[in-house]
């Protein structure tokens, strides 16, 4: 798994959202299950997607207050 896997179906997901703003909540767990890889890789991976300025991530005011991942 590559990080520009990950980006470009993340990208794919906000994109096709319709919430408004734009974004996905997903958790790493969910994630790495979805890639069928483990949590630390796709963490590590999340995060220099975010140091990158390529997502941005933020939490939901309301309950349940996800973690959520939006495009710059």
């Amino acid at each position: 798994m590559e990080k520009n896997e990950i980006y470009q179906r993340l990208e794919n997901m906000i994109i096709s959202s319709t919430k408004k703003p734009k974004y996905v909540s997903l958790s790493a767990v969910k994630m790495a299950d979805l890639f069928n890889t483990n949590i630390t890789k796709v963490e590590h991976i999340l995060n220099e997607l975010i140091n990158e300025g390529k997502l941005q991530k933020s939490k939901l005011q309301d309950p349940p207050n996800y973690e959520i991942y939006l495009l710059p």
